[in-house]
Order: structure tokens, then sequence, then C-alpha cells
């Protein structure tokens, strides 16, 4: 794969695949026209970092989020082909390929700017690096409890919440929702399974149960509906959360339109000077270059000061990618051992940096900041030791 050498390529472009191999960069020609529209305006801003800040912005804006988006899902394109090619070679076995968790991922680009924070001192990529592994990671995981569950399995695993999201997608009625959640409860009520482990190819209900369940159902909704309708609702809801949690994955770089006549640009406000200062001010070098020196000497040092046994847990997790049984049996000692230690190094180094983003860069440490420092500071992890094996 050739990576992309300019700034209009880089924030105008989509990775296309031949089977599971990189095959070119294809052009959005509107978004290639909007590149152009603002770099022409602004010639002398060259810096990829500015323009990253510059549509992050307008991301946050609900009048200009839909094409600051797909500006920076262009960007993050080979973000998200190394993270998913990483993936999928660390694990045993699985039927996906690359492509099939580009895509996975890239569809979460969204996600990942709600919650990015540029003023945390960490670039958008490696966030989106970082994100992007784990989020492939949960949805195979996901699908996989999908794939191997029957309907009715699938039914009694579902939570209440997903059930109604799986529901909203078809479009129903508030009304209708409420029928099919009622039926559910009551499905969930009275077919419990008898034997252990059977959950997931739990079998269709008998007539009894049925019976029941359409028993329930009435009594509660003060209506008649045979057993047949319900269980009609309840395939119908199964296929509704088979669908909402294993969608099809669409091509990014479908046409938004009938035509191509529209400009992308037509719909994007001017710079504003304010805007153009503040971004300005961010991209200081300088304070960038040494915020990640800093990090890299906070995390270093902490390492160092881990007792040798953590520090080779580190080693052999992170640097040889070893699982914690293999860890276990070279160190002969315990799995949960291994596991508890492995946490409390990770911890350590994560209040070492938690401590500096408040210090430095006076951020208050929320829930939400130490999960975003976590997923930063084990990519950081990952890098470290990645590079200090070779």
């Amino acid at each position: 794969m050739h990576p992309r050498k300019n700034i209009i390529e880089i924030f105008s472009t989509f990775m296309q695949f031949a089977g599971d191999r990189f095959s070119n960069w294809a052009t959005e020609s509107r978004l290639r026209r909007s590149i152009q529209s603002c770099i022409t305006r602004t010639p002398q801003e060259t810096s990829e970092y500015f323009w990253v800040l510059y549509w992050y912005k307008f991301s946050q804006v609900r009048e200009t989020q839909s094409l600051a988006q797909e500006h920076l899902t262009a960007y993050l394109q080979e973000t998200c082909y190394w993270a998913s090619q990483k993936t999928v070679l660390g694990l045993a076995s699985t039927q996906y390929q690359i492509s099939d968790c580009f895509q996975i991922a890239i569809a979460k680009v969204d996600k990942i700017l709600k919650n990015f924070n540029p003023n945390q001192g960490f670039s958008l990529k490696s966030y989106a690096s970082a994100i992007f592994g784990s989020v492939v990671r949960e949805t195979l995981r996901q699908r996989h409890e999908v794939d191997i569950c029957t309907d009715w399995g699938l039914l009694r695993k579902i939570t209440k919440k997903r059930l109604v999201e799986s529901l909203q997608t078809l479009g129903l009625s508030p009304r209708e929702i409420e029928a099919y959640v009622l039926t559910w409860n009551c499905f969930k009520t009275l077919y419990i399974p008898t034997t252990t482990g059977t959950s997931r190819q739990l079998s269709r209900p008998d007539e009894e149960i049925w019976n029941a369940i359409a028993k329930a159902y009435n009594t509660q909704s003060h209506q008649q509906v045979n057993s047949q309708t319900l269980e009609k609702w309840l395939l119908n809801a199964a296929k509704a959360v088979r669908k909402y949690l294993y969608p099809t994955l669409a091509s990014l770089n479908t046409p938004k339109g009938a035509d191509d006549s529209s400009e992308w640009m037509d719909n994007l406000p001017g710079i504003e000077e304010s805007l153009v200062n503040e971004i300005i001010a961010q991209e200081e070098a300088e304070t960038r270059t040494s915020q990640q020196t800093e990090i890299n000497q906070i995390l270093i040092g902490a390492i160092a000061q881990l007792e040798p046994e953590l520090q080779q847990i580190l080693q052999l997790y992170y640097s040889q990618e070893l699982t914690q049984d293999k860890i276990a049996k070279q160190l002969q000692m315990q799995q949960y051992t291994v596991s508890r230690r492995l946490k409390k190094a990770q911890e350590t180094l994560l209040r070492c940096l938690a401590n500096w983003s408040r210090d430095k860069l006076h951020i208050s440490i929320t829930p939400d900041l130490l999960k975003s420092i976590s997923t930063v500071m084990e990519e950081w992890l990952n890098n470290y030791y990645s590079s200090s094996s070779h």
C-alpha cells in the first residue's frame, strides 16, 4: 500500500480493496473540491495537524458535522487499515478478513470524534488506532455470540435496551415496540432452560410454555393475542436483533446523491479568524513535541521504577505477545497471579500519566478521562515494546 503524500489526497481519498488486499485510493470528488477550496483560501496552511484540528472543530458543529466527519474518515484510512491488520493477525482464528475488520472499524469514526479530546496531548491517529482495535475485537466477539445462538437463546441473552434499539431500527411505532417488549418479558419469565449450559442452543418452547406466555401477555395487555402471533413477534424480534448487531457493511464510497452536481464546499462556512487563530495556537510545534516527549519520559521512567518481575511480565505480554497462560508457565506461577500483577503494573503507569495530565495540562481527572488515557496508554505500550524488541 503506497501512502498518500499531500493534504488534498489525505483528506479526500478512500481505500479500495480487491479481495482482502489494498487495491487503490479512490477520490471522492466532492471532498476533493472541498479541501481544495479551503487550501485556496489559506494557502499558508500546509500542516496535516492544522487540517485535522480544523475539521475536528467543524465536526463538533451540527451544520458542518457530516462534511467534517467525511474528511476525517478519509484521513484515518491508513490508521484503520493497520489497526485492523494488527487485530486480525493477533486472533487465533477468525473467518473475517482485514477488509471486513476495516469496514467494522471505520464505521465508528463518529464515536471516535465524539470522545476524542485534542487538549489531552494525544494525536487523533494514536487515539483512533487504539479505539479501532478494541471496536473490532468487541464486534467479532459479539458477532460470534450472535452466530452460535438459536433465536430463542439469543432472545434470552439480549438486554431490554438492545432489544428496543433493534426494534426501533425497523421503524416500529412506540406501541408496537411496547407489545414486542411485553411478549419478550413473558417469554424470559416463563421459558427458563432446565439444563445448565444450554442457553445458547435453546430450542423452541413447547406448546405448554406457549400457552402460558399467551395467557401472561393477554392478562397484562388486556387484549387477546394467540400464541402463534406471539411466536411470530419473537422471531421478528430475533431477526431484528441479528440485523442490528450484524449489519450489512456498505461501501464508504457510495455516492451521496443522484448526481455529482452539488458542491460540498457550498455548505462550508467561511474560515472564521478566531477559529484559525485557535487552531494555529494549538498547532505550535514546540509545545506539542514537548508534551509528547514528556509523556514518553514519564512512562519510560515509571516502567523503570516497577519491580523487576512486573517489568518482565510487561515485556513478555507486550513485546513477545504471550498470553497470560504462557507467561504463567514460563515464570512458573499461577495465571491469576500473572493477571493480578499485570493489572498492577498497568494501573501504576496509568496513575502516573493521569497525574501528569492533571498537573501539566490542568485537566480534571474524570472517569471518561481515565478511560481515554488508558486506551492511549495501551497503544503506547504496544508501540514501545514493539519498537524495543527490534
